[in-house]
Protein backbone atom coordinates (compact mmCIF):
# COMPACT_ATOMS: atom_id res chain seq x y z
CA UNK A 1 0.00 0.00 0.00
CA UNK A 2 2.89 2.35 0.73
CA UNK A 3 4.27 1.65 -2.75
CA UNK A 4 0.85 2.43 -4.23
CA UNK A 5 0.78 5.74 -2.32
CA UNK A 6 4.18 6.57 -3.84
CA UNK A 7 2.97 5.63 -7.34
CA UNK A 8 4.98 2.41 -7.54
CA UNK A 9 3.98 -1.16 -8.31
CA UNK A 10 4.31 -3.90 -5.71
CA UNK A 11 3.89 -7.66 -5.60
CA UNK A 12 3.79 -9.89 -2.54
CA UNK A 13 4.19 -13.64 -2.13
CA UNK A 14 3.69 -15.09 1.36
CA UNK A 15 5.12 -18.51 2.10
CA UNK A 16 3.22 -19.48 5.22
CA UNK A 17 4.43 -23.02 5.87
CA UNK A 18 3.16 -23.95 9.32
CA UNK A 19 2.06 -20.40 10.13
CA UNK A 20 -1.41 -21.54 11.12
CA UNK A 21 0.26 -23.46 13.96
CA UNK A 22 2.60 -20.67 15.01
CA UNK A 23 5.31 -21.44 12.46
CA UNK A 24 7.35 -19.11 10.29
CA UNK A 25 6.16 -16.82 7.50
CA UNK A 26 8.53 -15.71 4.74
CA UNK A 27 7.26 -12.94 2.46
CA UNK A 28 8.79 -12.05 -0.92
CA UNK A 29 8.08 -8.37 -1.62
CA UNK A 30 9.11 -6.73 -4.90
CA UNK A 31 8.57 -2.99 -5.39
CA UNK A 32 8.79 -1.36 -8.81
CA UNK A 33 9.99 -4.62 -10.37
CA UNK A 34 8.65 -6.69 -13.25
CA UNK A 35 8.71 -10.41 -13.82
CA UNK A 36 8.36 -13.16 -11.23
CA UNK A 37 6.98 -12.34 -7.79
CA UNK A 38 9.51 -14.50 -5.96
CA UNK A 39 12.80 -12.80 -5.09
CA UNK A 40 15.47 -14.68 -7.09
CA UNK A 41 18.58 -16.26 -5.57
CA UNK A 42 21.14 -13.63 -4.52
CA UNK A 43 18.55 -11.02 -5.51
CA UNK A 44 17.39 -9.51 -2.20
CA UNK A 45 18.18 -5.87 -1.50
CA UNK A 46 16.82 -5.99 2.05
CA UNK A 47 16.11 -8.73 4.58
CA UNK A 48 13.76 -7.71 7.39
CA UNK A 49 14.52 -10.48 9.86
CA UNK A 50 11.79 -10.18 12.48
CA UNK A 51 12.68 -13.75 13.52
CA UNK A 52 16.42 -14.42 13.36
CA UNK A 53 15.89 -18.20 13.12
CA UNK A 54 13.93 -17.81 9.88
CA UNK A 55 16.29 -15.13 8.58
CA UNK A 56 19.25 -17.49 9.05
CA UNK A 57 17.52 -20.38 7.31
CA UNK A 58 18.64 -21.68 3.94
CA UNK A 59 15.57 -20.22 2.17
CA UNK A 60 16.41 -16.65 3.24
CA UNK A 61 20.21 -16.92 2.96
CA UNK A 62 19.90 -18.12 -0.63
CA UNK A 63 18.54 -14.64 -1.47
CA UNK A 64 21.48 -12.79 0.13
CA UNK A 65 24.70 -11.65 -1.48
CA UNK A 66 27.57 -9.51 -0.12
CA UNK A 67 27.67 -5.97 -1.40
CA UNK A 68 23.97 -5.92 -2.31
CA UNK A 69 21.85 -7.32 0.51
CA UNK A 70 21.22 -5.37 3.70
CA UNK A 71 19.75 -7.09 6.74
CA UNK A 72 17.88 -5.58 9.69
CA UNK A 73 17.55 -8.30 12.33
CA UNK A 74 15.73 -8.84 15.56
CA UNK A 75 18.21 -10.87 17.61
CA UNK A 76 15.82 -11.39 20.52
CA UNK A 77 16.42 -14.85 22.01
CA UNK A 78 12.95 -16.33 22.22
CA UNK A 79 11.95 -19.85 23.27
CA UNK A 80 12.78 -22.72 20.94
CA UNK A 81 11.18 -26.13 20.51
CA UNK A 82 14.10 -27.97 22.16
CA UNK A 83 13.19 -26.25 25.45
CA UNK A 84 10.28 -28.70 25.86
CA UNK A 85 12.84 -31.53 26.14
CA UNK A 86 15.87 -29.66 27.51
CA UNK A 87 15.25 -26.90 30.06
CA UNK A 88 18.80 -25.60 29.49
CA UNK A 89 18.37 -25.20 25.72
CA UNK A 90 19.21 -21.72 24.45
CA UNK A 91 18.80 -20.09 21.06
CA UNK A 92 22.29 -19.90 19.44
CA UNK A 93 21.88 -16.25 18.44
CA UNK A 94 25.60 -15.63 17.83
CA UNK A 95 25.86 -18.60 15.46
CA UNK A 96 22.73 -17.54 13.53
CA UNK A 97 24.02 -13.99 13.25
CA UNK A 98 27.36 -15.28 11.96
CA UNK A 99 25.60 -17.21 9.16
CA UNK A 100 23.76 -14.08 8.03
CA UNK A 101 26.91 -11.95 8.18
CA UNK A 102 28.69 -14.51 5.98
CA UNK A 103 25.86 -14.30 3.43
CA UNK A 104 25.43 -10.50 3.46
CA UNK A 105 28.79 -9.22 4.55
CA UNK A 106 29.25 -7.87 8.07
CA UNK A 107 28.86 -4.21 7.05
CA UNK A 108 25.40 -4.90 5.65
CA UNK A 109 23.90 -6.25 8.89
CA UNK A 110 22.20 -4.37 11.72
CA UNK A 111 21.13 -6.60 14.63
CA UNK A 112 19.47 -5.57 17.90
CA UNK A 113 16.97 -6.83 20.45
CA UNK A 114 14.03 -5.13 18.76
CA UNK A 115 11.46 -7.05 20.81
CA UNK A 116 12.79 -5.68 24.09
CA UNK A 117 13.23 -2.12 22.81
CA UNK A 118 9.85 -1.94 21.08
CA UNK A 119 8.10 -3.44 24.11
CA UNK A 120 9.74 -0.89 26.41
CA UNK A 121 8.83 2.02 24.11
CA UNK A 122 5.35 1.00 22.97
CA UNK A 123 4.30 -1.47 25.64
CA UNK A 124 3.61 -4.33 23.23
CA UNK A 125 5.90 -6.87 21.57
CA UNK A 126 3.67 -6.70 18.47
CA UNK A 127 5.31 -3.32 17.76
CA UNK A 128 8.57 -5.10 16.90
CA UNK A 129 7.94 -5.50 13.16
CA UNK A 130 7.01 -1.86 12.55
CA UNK A 131 9.98 -0.79 14.68
CA UNK A 132 12.32 -2.75 12.40
CA UNK A 133 10.62 -1.31 9.34
CA UNK A 134 11.22 2.21 10.67
CA UNK A 135 14.89 1.43 11.24
CA UNK A 136 15.28 0.18 7.66
CA UNK A 137 13.42 3.23 6.33
CA UNK A 138 15.68 5.68 8.15
CA UNK A 139 18.74 3.83 6.85
CA UNK A 140 17.50 4.52 3.32
CA UNK A 141 17.13 0.83 2.52
CA UNK A 142 13.47 1.00 1.42
CA UNK A 143 12.32 2.24 -2.02
CA UNK A 144 9.21 3.88 -0.53
CA UNK A 145 9.06 7.07 1.52
CA UNK A 146 8.39 7.10 5.27
CA UNK A 147 5.43 9.38 4.63
CA UNK A 148 3.89 6.74 2.36
CA UNK A 149 4.43 4.03 4.98
CA UNK A 150 2.67 6.11 7.63
CA UNK A 151 -0.19 6.78 5.20
CA UNK A 152 -0.49 3.04 4.56
CA UNK A 153 -0.58 2.32 8.30
CA UNK A 154 -3.35 4.90 8.76
CA UNK A 155 -5.35 3.44 5.87
CA UNK A 156 -5.12 0.00 7.46
CA UNK A 157 -7.02 1.35 10.49
CA UNK A 158 -5.64 -1.33 12.84
CA UNK A 159 -3.84 0.09 15.91
CA UNK A 160 -2.70 2.90 13.62
CA UNK A 161 -1.49 5.17 16.41
CA UNK A 162 0.67 2.54 18.10
CA UNK A 163 2.03 1.27 14.77
CA UNK A 164 3.01 4.75 13.62
CA UNK A 165 4.74 5.38 16.96
CA UNK A 166 6.62 2.08 16.58
CA UNK A 167 7.67 3.01 13.03
CA UNK A 168 8.88 6.44 14.16
CA UNK A 169 10.81 5.01 17.09
CA UNK A 170 12.53 2.67 14.65
CA UNK A 171 13.65 5.70 12.69
CA UNK A 172 14.91 7.31 15.91
CA UNK A 173 16.82 4.11 16.72
CA UNK A 174 18.63 4.37 13.37
CA UNK A 175 19.39 8.08 13.65
CA UNK A 176 19.82 8.62 17.40
CA UNK A 177 20.22 5.28 19.20
CA UNK A 178 21.19 6.99 22.47
CA UNK A 179 17.89 8.90 22.45
CA UNK A 180 15.89 5.72 21.87
CA UNK A 181 17.79 3.91 24.63
CA UNK A 182 17.21 6.76 27.08
CA UNK A 183 13.49 6.79 26.26
CA UNK A 184 13.28 3.01 26.73
CA UNK A 185 15.01 3.26 30.13
CA UNK A 186 12.66 6.04 31.18
CA UNK A 187 9.56 4.06 30.21
CA UNK A 188 10.95 0.94 31.84
CA UNK A 189 11.66 2.76 35.09
CA UNK A 190 8.08 4.08 35.20
CA UNK A 191 6.11 1.09 33.92
CA UNK A 192 7.98 -2.19 34.41
CA UNK A 193 7.22 -4.02 37.68
CA UNK A 194 10.19 -4.48 39.95
CA UNK A 195 10.11 -8.26 39.58
CA UNK A 196 10.57 -7.88 35.80
CA UNK A 197 13.82 -5.92 36.23
CA UNK A 198 17.20 -7.62 36.51
CA UNK A 199 19.31 -6.77 39.53
CA UNK A 200 22.34 -4.61 38.83
CA UNK A 201 24.65 -6.16 41.45
CA UNK A 202 25.01 -9.09 43.82
CA UNK A 203 24.10 -6.80 46.72
CA UNK A 204 20.81 -6.01 45.00
CA UNK A 205 20.18 -9.70 44.25
CA UNK A 206 20.57 -10.56 47.93
CA UNK A 207 18.51 -7.60 49.18
CA UNK A 208 15.60 -8.36 46.84
CA UNK A 209 15.59 -12.03 47.80
CA UNK A 210 15.69 -11.24 51.50
CA UNK A 211 12.62 -9.08 50.93
CA UNK A 212 10.93 -11.85 48.91
CA UNK A 213 11.62 -14.50 51.57
CA UNK A 214 10.25 -12.20 54.25
CA UNK A 215 7.00 -12.02 52.31
CA UNK A 216 7.19 -15.75 51.67
CA UNK A 217 7.46 -16.65 55.37
CA UNK A 218 8.86 -14.09 57.83
CA UNK A 219 11.96 -12.07 58.80
CA UNK A 220 13.58 -14.96 60.66
CA UNK A 221 13.33 -17.22 57.64
CA UNK A 222 14.84 -14.52 55.40
CA UNK A 223 17.61 -13.97 57.96
CA UNK A 224 18.70 -17.62 57.62
CA UNK A 225 19.17 -17.06 53.90
CA UNK A 226 21.04 -13.78 54.37
CA UNK A 227 23.38 -15.24 56.98
CA UNK A 228 24.24 -18.30 54.87
CA UNK A 229 24.99 -16.21 51.78
CA UNK A 230 27.00 -13.66 53.78
CA UNK A 231 29.17 -16.40 55.30
CA UNK A 232 29.98 -17.91 51.90
CA UNK A 233 30.60 -14.48 50.42
CA UNK A 234 33.05 -13.61 53.20
CA UNK A 235 34.90 -16.89 52.69
CA UNK A 236 35.16 -16.30 48.95
CA UNK A 237 36.48 -12.78 49.51
CA UNK A 238 39.08 -14.24 51.87
CA UNK A 239 40.45 -16.76 49.35
CA UNK A 240 39.79 -14.81 46.10
CA UNK A 241 39.26 -11.08 46.73
CA UNK A 242 36.93 -9.52 44.15
CA UNK A 243 35.46 -12.81 42.91
CA UNK A 244 31.69 -13.40 43.27
CA UNK A 245 30.94 -16.61 41.34
CA UNK A 246 30.53 -18.75 44.47
CA UNK A 247 28.51 -16.13 46.34
CA UNK A 248 26.22 -15.68 43.36
CA UNK A 249 25.71 -19.43 42.94
CA UNK A 250 24.92 -19.67 46.64
CA UNK A 251 22.49 -16.74 46.51
CA UNK A 252 20.68 -18.22 43.50
CA UNK A 253 20.51 -21.82 44.73
CA UNK A 254 19.53 -21.14 48.33
CA UNK A 255 16.74 -18.85 47.21
CA UNK A 256 15.46 -21.48 44.80
CA UNK A 257 15.48 -24.09 47.58
CA UNK A 258 13.95 -21.85 50.25
CA UNK A 259 11.20 -20.18 48.19
CA UNK A 260 9.34 -23.45 47.63
CA UNK A 261 6.31 -22.88 45.39
CA UNK A 262 3.90 -24.66 47.72
CA UNK A 263 0.15 -24.18 48.14
CA UNK A 264 0.54 -21.19 50.47
CA UNK A 265 2.91 -19.41 48.09
CA UNK A 266 0.69 -20.03 45.06
CA UNK A 267 -2.22 -18.54 47.00
CA UNK A 268 -0.15 -15.50 47.99
CA UNK A 269 1.08 -14.84 44.46
CA UNK A 270 -2.43 -15.03 43.03
CA UNK A 271 -3.78 -12.55 45.58
CA UNK A 272 -0.96 -10.06 46.25
CA UNK A 273 -2.26 -7.64 43.58
CA UNK A 274 0.37 -8.14 40.86
CA UNK A 275 -1.58 -10.91 39.14
CA UNK A 276 -4.82 -8.88 39.14
CA UNK A 277 -3.02 -5.85 37.69
CA UNK A 278 -1.40 -7.98 34.97
CA UNK A 279 -4.76 -9.45 33.93
CA UNK A 280 -6.44 -6.03 33.96
CA UNK A 281 -3.69 -4.72 31.69
CA UNK A 282 -4.26 -7.50 29.16
CA UNK A 283 -8.05 -7.84 29.08
CA UNK A 284 -11.10 -5.61 29.36
CA UNK A 285 -14.83 -6.12 29.62
CA UNK A 286 -16.48 -9.09 31.33
CA UNK A 287 -14.28 -12.13 31.80
CA UNK A 288 -14.05 -15.05 34.19
CA UNK A 289 -10.79 -16.49 35.46
CA UNK A 290 -10.31 -20.23 35.77
CA UNK A 291 -7.23 -21.71 37.43
CA UNK A 292 -5.94 -25.19 36.64
CA UNK A 293 -4.64 -26.89 39.77
CA UNK A 294 -3.54 -30.32 40.92
CA UNK A 295 -4.48 -30.24 44.63
CA UNK A 296 -3.22 -33.04 46.90
CA UNK A 297 -5.75 -35.82 47.56
CA UNK A 298 -8.18 -34.37 45.00
CA UNK A 299 -6.15 -34.45 41.80
CA UNK A 300 -6.29 -38.09 40.84
CA UNK A 301 -4.13 -39.54 38.08
CA UNK A 302 -4.00 -38.52 34.44
CA UNK A 303 -4.72 -41.73 32.49
CA UNK A 304 -2.39 -40.71 29.67
CA UNK A 305 0.69 -39.49 31.53
CA UNK A 306 0.27 -41.31 34.84
CA UNK A 307 1.01 -38.02 36.60
CA UNK A 308 -1.31 -36.04 38.91
CA UNK A 309 -4.18 -34.63 36.86
CA UNK A 310 -5.16 -30.97 36.82
CA UNK A 311 -8.66 -29.68 37.42
CA UNK A 312 -10.22 -26.38 36.48
CA UNK A 313 -11.47 -24.15 39.31
CA UNK A 314 -13.60 -21.07 38.73
CA UNK A 315 -13.40 -17.56 40.23
CA UNK A 316 -14.50 -18.75 43.67
CA UNK A 317 -11.07 -20.37 44.13
CA UNK A 318 -9.65 -16.88 44.76
CA UNK A 319 -11.65 -16.75 48.01
CA UNK A 320 -9.85 -19.93 49.06
CA UNK A 321 -6.52 -18.40 48.03
CA UNK A 322 -7.11 -15.38 50.28
CA UNK A 323 -7.73 -17.67 53.22
CA UNK A 324 -4.86 -20.00 52.41
CA UNK A 325 -2.23 -17.27 52.18
CA UNK A 326 -3.03 -16.28 55.78
CA UNK A 327 -2.24 -19.81 56.95
CA UNK A 328 1.39 -19.80 55.84
CA UNK A 329 2.42 -19.93 59.52
CA UNK A 330 1.43 -23.62 59.33
CA UNK A 331 4.05 -24.27 56.65
CA UNK A 332 6.28 -27.23 57.51
CA UNK A 333 4.75 -27.75 60.95
CA UNK A 334 2.83 -30.61 62.48
CA UNK A 335 -0.51 -29.08 61.45
CA UNK A 336 0.44 -28.32 57.85
CA UNK A 337 -2.08 -30.32 55.78
CA UNK A 338 0.15 -30.13 52.72
CA UNK A 339 3.46 -30.79 54.43
CA UNK A 340 3.22 -34.56 54.71
CA UNK A 341 3.53 -35.39 51.02
CA UNK A 342 6.75 -36.97 49.74
CA UNK A 343 7.45 -33.90 47.60
CA UNK A 344 7.22 -31.41 50.49
CA UNK A 345 9.33 -33.64 52.75
CA UNK A 346 12.01 -33.97 50.06
CA UNK A 347 12.01 -30.21 49.44
CA UNK A 348 12.52 -29.42 53.13
CA UNK A 349 15.26 -32.02 53.44
CA UNK A 350 17.14 -30.66 50.43
CA UNK A 351 16.80 -27.09 51.72
CA UNK A 352 18.40 -28.04 55.04
CA UNK A 353 21.10 -30.06 53.27
CA UNK A 354 22.17 -27.06 51.21
CA UNK A 355 22.04 -24.65 54.13
CA UNK A 356 24.39 -27.01 55.97
CA UNK A 357 26.54 -27.32 52.83
CA UNK A 358 26.84 -23.55 52.61
CA UNK A 359 28.07 -23.53 56.20
CA UNK A 360 30.68 -26.20 55.47
CA UNK A 361 31.91 -24.33 52.40
CA UNK A 362 32.15 -21.07 54.33
CA UNK A 363 34.20 -22.82 57.01
CA UNK A 364 36.52 -24.95 54.86
CA UNK A 365 36.91 -23.02 51.59
CA UNK A 366 40.41 -22.87 50.11
CA UNK A 367 41.62 -21.62 46.72
CA UNK A 368 41.91 -25.21 45.46
CA UNK A 369 38.36 -26.00 46.54
CA UNK A 370 36.73 -22.91 45.01
CA UNK A 371 35.76 -24.42 41.64
CA UNK A 372 34.27 -27.51 43.31
CA UNK A 373 32.32 -25.32 45.72
CA UNK A 374 30.83 -23.35 42.82
CA UNK A 375 29.79 -26.59 41.13
CA UNK A 376 28.27 -27.89 44.37
CA UNK A 377 26.14 -24.82 44.98
CA UNK A 378 25.18 -24.26 41.34
CA UNK A 379 23.89 -27.85 40.96
CA UNK A 380 20.65 -26.98 42.75
CA UNK A 381 19.71 -24.61 39.94
CA UNK A 382 18.96 -27.66 37.80
CA UNK A 383 15.97 -28.43 39.99
CA UNK A 384 12.87 -27.30 38.10
CA UNK A 385 9.24 -28.19 37.69
CA UNK A 386 6.65 -29.56 40.08
CA UNK A 387 5.46 -32.93 41.28
CA UNK A 388 7.10 -35.95 39.59
CA UNK A 389 9.24 -33.70 37.39
CA UNK A 390 10.72 -31.92 40.39
CA UNK A 391 11.18 -35.16 42.35
CA UNK A 392 13.20 -36.63 39.47
CA UNK A 393 15.31 -33.47 39.23
CA UNK A 394 16.00 -33.51 42.98
CA UNK A 395 17.05 -37.15 42.81
CA UNK A 396 19.46 -36.41 39.97
CA UNK A 397 21.02 -33.50 41.85
CA UNK A 398 21.30 -35.62 44.99
CA UNK A 399 23.12 -38.36 43.06
CA UNK A 400 25.58 -35.90 41.54
CA UNK A 401 26.34 -34.10 44.80
CA UNK A 402 28.07 -37.01 46.54
CA UNK A 403 31.20 -37.18 44.32
CA UNK A 404 31.51 -33.40 44.30
CA UNK A 405 31.28 -33.22 48.08
CA UNK A 406 33.85 -35.99 48.44
CA UNK A 407 36.19 -34.11 46.11
CA UNK A 408 35.68 -30.89 48.09
CA UNK A 409 36.61 -32.65 51.30
CA UNK A 410 39.67 -34.27 49.65
CA UNK A 411 40.78 -30.92 48.25
CA UNK A 412 40.93 -32.55 44.82
CA UNK A 413 38.74 -31.79 41.78
CA UNK A 414 36.84 -34.71 40.18
CA UNK A 415 37.71 -35.65 36.59
CA UNK A 416 35.09 -33.52 34.78
CA UNK A 417 36.18 -30.37 36.62
CA UNK A 418 39.84 -31.15 36.00
CA UNK A 419 39.21 -31.51 32.25
CA UNK A 420 37.19 -28.29 32.22
CA UNK A 421 40.04 -26.43 33.93
CA UNK A 422 42.53 -27.71 31.37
Amino acid sequence: MAAHVDGLTATVLDQTGLAQKGGAVTSHIRIGATGAVRVPPAGADLILGCDIVVAAGAEARARMTPGRTRAVLNDHAGSIAEFTHDADARLPVADLLRLIEQACGRDGVVALDATRIATDLIGDALATNLFLLGLASQKGWLPVSPQAIEAAIALNETAAGANIRAFRWGRVQAAEPARAAAAARSVEADAVPEHHRLSASLDEVIARRVKALTLYQNKAYAARYAAAVAAVRAAETRVFPGMESLARATADSLYRLMAIKDEYEVARLYTDGDFARMVAGQFEGDYRLHVHLSPPLLAGEDPTTGRPAKRSFGPSVFLLFRLLKRLKFLRGGAFDPFGWTDERRAERKLRETYLALAGEIARDLTPARHAIAVALMAAAQRIRGYGPVKMAAMAAVEAGRAPLLAAFRRDEPPAPLARAAE
